[in-house]
């Protein structure tokens, strides 16, 4: 490697401790903004913290999530306080075992989608300036009686964890790569458009459960949430449920009404915006059904780890499974994940 080239990964690539035991990435691993606890910017104290934790959970027995991105969300998501991020992964792997989560993200069929999308669409389309994956959900026309008749609560609370899933791997590794820095978020529209008053308790209550999912166990996965169209009397509902999130959780959310465009394109490149959101994207068959993004690049995808390995004991054994392209009629487990705006339709409204 030549002088320049040397100088030059070290510009781009900062310290951070890295543990070849569990960091096996393949996508840079350096988060692009200098923020302390990011991966790349930490400081010597944090990576002990990181170690720390690691060996609590080693010595509690656990084998699996224990590479250093991971716990560095952990640790960020309670302030680098290593007892309480013990505790906070500890849960989540209670969770996940109670909930099945390792096996849904490779079996589930979600084979009702393509009718739940006509009331319900959720999709992901290309990426913003940052090179985060967009994900777009329009709530106008959410019935709850005639999409009960095609799925229920339970089977969309599925999808959504595996959705989760799906966007930690392959989706923000593809993006990562493209970019050529690590993407940990997601940039994400949620339209109220068609949503009116009387329809806001449940969009309350969707909200809410939503991002409990998030914080608790998919912590430090919001990169930017646009709330466009915003019905009159919405931005009093969300002072509320501000109370239930991370002030730095809310620092990233914008609520705006219907003239979003302008602050919309500040984040997102015309060309990668569908045009009904004010973009000039016309995907062939819909933007809606195109899936179009890295994570459809074989330049940028390669087979998610939970493809490839079943538990931390059998990491030897691999068997790859590409990412099926989702689109159309065809979309059958995939465009249903957000980092806030997911989520069960059946949680109670506030009285």
């Amino acid at each position: 490697m030549s002088a320049r080239a040397s100088k030059e990964s070290t510009r781009v690539n900062p310290h951070m401790d890295l543990d070849p035991k569990y960091d096996d990435y393949d996508y840079p691993t350096t988060a692009p903004e200098t923020q302390s606890g990011h991966p790349g910017h930490t400081t010597k104290e944090q990576d002990a913290q990181v170690h720390q934790l690691r060996g609590m959970l080693e010595q509690a027995g656990y084998k699996d999530r224990l590479d250093t991105l991971t716990l560095l969300r952990f640790l960020r998501a309670r302030k680098f306080d290593v007892k309480l991020s013990y505790d906070m992964f500890v849960a989540n792997e209670k969770w996940r075992k109670e909930f099945g989560t390792d096996d849904l993200v490779r079996n589930f069929k979600y084979t009702e989608k393509p009718e739940v999308f006509k009331f319900y669409p959720q999709f992901y389309h290309k990426t913003d300036k940052d090179g985060r994956p967009v994900y777009i959900e329009q709530y106008g026309n959410i019935d709850l009686n005639a999409m009960y008749k095609i799925t229920t609560g339970d089977r969309m609370l599925q999808n959504l964890v595996v959705e989760y899933e799906k966007v930690a791997d392959p989706r923000l590794p593809a993006c990562s790569r493209k970019a050529g820095k690590l993407l940990e978020t997601c940039c994400t529209i949620m339209d109220m458009k068609g949503v009116g008053v009387t329809r806001i308790p449940s969009v309350y209550g969707y909200v809410k459960q939503a991002s409990a999912i998030s914080q608790d166990h998919y912590p430090e996965r919001l990169g930017k949430l646009y709330i466009i169209n915003a019905p009159w009397g919405f931005s009093s509902v969300f002072s509320v449920v501000k109370g239930f999130l991370d002030p730095v959780t809310v620092s990233k959310i914008h609520v705006l009404g219907s003239g979003y465009q302008s602050d919309l394109l500040k984040q997102v490149p015309k060309e990668n915006l569908p045009k009904a959101f004010g973009g000039t994207c016309e995907c062939p068959g819909g933007c809606e059904y195109s899936d179009a993004g890295p994570w459809q690049d074989s330049q940028w995808v390669k087979p998610p780890k939970w493809a490839r390995e079943t538990t931390g004991e059998a990491k030897q054994e691999h068997t790859a499974h590409a990412l099926p392209a989702v689109g159309g009629a065809a979309a059958l487990t995939e465009t249903a994940q957000a980092p806030v705006g997911a989520g069960r339709l059946d949680a109670p409204a506030p009285a």
